[in-house]
């Protein structure tokens, strides 16, 4: 038998995504900062995409933390 769907931490859980996903985008910031002069082009492409795809994942979990926190007021 499934176990029921429990959504009761699901803001918990998005709201600590967020906050990992900052961290990391800051992280990656951080180091083109300190080493932009140090690595390849291809490198820094890398870094600076992965970052761009930082940022459209934590736009789409402040959506799900907005999605969330509307059914839970239902």
């Amino acid at each position: 038998m499934a176990k029921p769907d429990d959504r009761s931490d699901n803001v918990e859980k998005l709201q600590d995504a967020i906050q990992d996903t900052i961290e990391n985008f800051r992280e990656g910031q951080d180091y083109l900062s300190e080493h932009a002069d140090e690595i390849s082009g291809e490198e820094k492409a890398q870094i600076e995409a992965k970052n761009e795809r930082r940022l459209h994942s934590i736009e789409g979990f402040r959506e799900e933390v907005k999605d969330e926190a509307a059914d839970a007021q239902k």
